[in-house]
């Protein structure tokens, strides 16, 4: 089913789980985690099957951020997979969610360490789960670095502002708690439970209407760069067509009969 030596793939009904899988490194991000990240985005998208995406970490973490080692000029491994980044130098930067976004929903399931590249990660994801002794933080500039994944222009857009500076110019750590407080995740669960809620997201997504489902979540990241004007002229755009889909007639029919739909992407 793909993957890498540090990204698993597995399927569970419609949903693709993807999990960062190097815990000895509190799932650092490696070259090869990097394109099996990328290959599992491509890969949802391109089978119809698949309805959700849910990533999650290893070993009690999600994932520490770059690995500073091999920024330090130790190398990343995975030397194996150096082609793929001379063919798309930009694979790295789709694999993190800053310039792809899947057309499927991908939910966060957090445990532990979600710190530097991994709330960067955080931030391209749509809905997100954590443990309640999860650590999120944007740690760069205390080492001097820049979070460039895309946090100086996203997190401001996804919290309130105040809140988005002072974790960005303090690298200081947020507790789950807190993370939920100002709104970067959606929901706090037991220790070793976000990816059972996780997937209980999904499999309510699962049971909509897949191309409504796509349509609603194009439409608010599109409209999210316009105008209330122009978004709401874009939602008509986008959604009408919805309504003449087969989908669209299971799902009346369905609700008429008191019966679960049967959605086909038609």
């Amino acid at each position: 089913m793909g993957g890498t030596e540090h990204l698993a793939v597995q399927r569970e009904g419609a949903t693709l789980i993807l999990t960062l899988n190097r815990p000895e490194a509190k799932n650092a991000l490696s070259l090869p985690m990097l394109v099996g990240l990328y290959d599992g985005w491509v890969a949802a998208d391109e089978d119809d099957e698949i309805r959700s995406i849910v990533l999650t970490g290893a070993g009690g973490a999600f994932c520490a951020g770059m690995d500073l080692k091999a920024l330090a000029g130790k190398g990343m491994g995975g030397d194996q997979y150096r082609d793929r980044m001379k063919a798309d130098p930009d694979l790295h930067w789709k694999a993190m969610l800053r310039h792809h976004r899947p057309r499927k929903p991908v939910i966060a399931a957090v445990e532990g360490y979600c710190v530097a590249g991994g709330t960067e990660i955080l931030q391209g994801t749509d809905i997100r789960v954590a443990g309640e002794s999860a650590t999120f933080g944007l740690f760069e500039v205390k080492r001097g670095l820049f979070p460039i994944g895309g946090s100086t222009v996203r997190l401001p857009r996804q919290i309130p502002r105040t809140h988005a500076l002072e974790m960005l110019l303090t690298g200081r750590p947020y507790s789950a708690r807190e993370a939920a407080d100002v709104g970067l995740i959606g929901h706090v669960v037991p220790d070793g439970t976000a990816l059972e809620k996780a997937l209980a997201i999904a499999g309510q997504i699962n049971a909509c209407g897949p191309l409504a489902v796509e349509a609603v979540k194009a439409s608010v990241y599109e409209a999210a760069e316009m105008s209330e004007t122009d978004g709401l002229a874009a939602e008509l755009k986008r959604g009408w067509p919805i309504f003449d889909t087969a989908d669209a007639k299971e799902g009346s029919r369905a609700f008429a009969e008191k019966r679960p739909p049967v959605f086909r992407r038609a």
